[in-house]
């Protein structure tokens, strides 16, 4: 009997890594419905609120969920049909901005080589190739495009999850037989996320107005679109303002030249720095409980395994799984890791406030 349990404690490590293998397998092979099917379920979360809050105001629960999705359809086609102006008027005038580019580009060939720099001027258009800095930005505004692609879809399921929401907490006691206090961390797990969603779409929204303003100030066209842009790819922690601002940077460059890319990388770089580091740690307090390192590699983990959607939700997804992993004293450890510093330090100062708890009781006269 002992042989077997040292058998199975040497080959269980061993099935985790090959069944968590296969779970991101599928994952990844089934995709396209899964990440659908998240966005649905963060969607829900996020107008939990908002329904719960008319409903206390004697709103009829089918009225109020009816109310919360025609704001969100609202905003979902506003959002489209504004992308799709934008990028039909950007591929009307594509050919202008590639003119301007080559032209752009022999003038630095021309200043270069008057100042004794032998550059191939074939070289140099290579890697000034327009018709590539082109379709960079083009294909970045038709990502955009694409997530709204599913936006009917997506919100068919918001309404039946909705729905039902109120029963899947009593489908789940009666899945588990565990009581009530056992599934809290449930409710934990959906307040964070909309904590979470909630300040994010607050600094997103913020960080797109004054992208929108500095370019408009600078003269950049289709300012409107770039700070659509910054709004949504802020929502990708780390990376995101980056990706957001190389499409801006770059068309600025193009009709302005220099002077004006100069500006426009200045404008982004004041904004996003205001933002992350003065407005947003304000705002976030303590953060998702998540260390800087997690949250990057995160993105990578889930960008990798759900595209686009995964690096929007690679934050509530971790944090999700986090909040989980805390439920076991089997798996706590990977929670710690997951989790800061601070964190970590709570629960070294917790064990040795039990450990003196303990030694006080052991010694006391009543113990003798």
């Amino acid at each position: 009997m002992i042989k077997n349990k040292t058998r199975a404690e040497r080959i269980s490590p061993a099935l985790m890594i090959a069944a968590f293998i296969i779970i991101i397998a599928g994952v990844m092979y089934a995709s396209s419905i899964i990440t659908m099917m998240l966005m649905a379920l963060f969607i829900s979360i996020i107008c939990a609120q908002p329904i719960n809050w008319l409903k206390k105001r004697k709103v009829p629960n089918g009225l109020a969920i009816v109310i919360v999705l025609l704001g969100i359809i609202l905003i979902f086609f506003g959002l489209g049909e504004l992308i799709g102006e934008s990028l039909a008027g950007f591929s009307k005038n594509a050919p202008k901005y590639e003119d301007s580019l080559n032209k752009m580009g022999s003038t630095v060939f021309q200043s270069l080589n008057d100042k004794g720099f032998n550059i191939s001027h074939d070289k140099l258009m290579n890697m000034l190739d327009p018709g590539k800095i082109i379709n960079f930005t083009g294909t970045m505004i038709s990502d955009l495009g694409e997530i709204m692609g599913s936006t009917i879809l997506i919100l068919f399921v918001v309404l039946f999850i909705l729905l039902e929401f109120n029963s899947f907490s009593i489908k789940a006691k009666a899945i588990v037989k565990i009581p009530t206090e056992s599934l809290n961390y449930l409710e934990k797990i959906g307040k964070s996320i909309r904590y979470y969603l909630g300040i994010k779409t607050i600094t997103c929204l913020l960080t797109g107005i004054f992208i929108w303003v500095c370019l408009a100030i600078i003269g950049v066209d289709y300012a409107i679109l770039w700070a659509l842009m910054a709004f949504l790819l802020n929502y990708i922690p780390t990376i995101g303002s980056i990706i957001a601002g190389i499409p801006a940077v770059l068309f600025a460059l193009i009709q302005l030249g220099f002077g004006g890319a100069l500006w426009t990388i200045g404008g982004y770089v004041t904004v996003n720095m205001l933002i992350g580091n003065v407005i947003e740690p304000k705002m976030m307090g303590k953060g998702m409980g998540l260390s800087t390192l997690v949250v990057f590699i995160a993105l990578i983990f889930w960008g990798f395994v759900l595209g686009t959607v995964g690096m929007f939700l690679s934050v509530p997804l971790t944090m999700s799984i986090k909040i989980m992993l805390e439920q076991s004293e089997k798996t706590r450890w990977i929670a710690i890791l997951l989790g800061t510093q601070e964190y970590a330090q709570s629960i070294v100062d917790e064990r040795q406030s039990a450990g003196r708890s303990q030694q006080s009781t052991v010694g006391s006269p009543q113990s003798e």
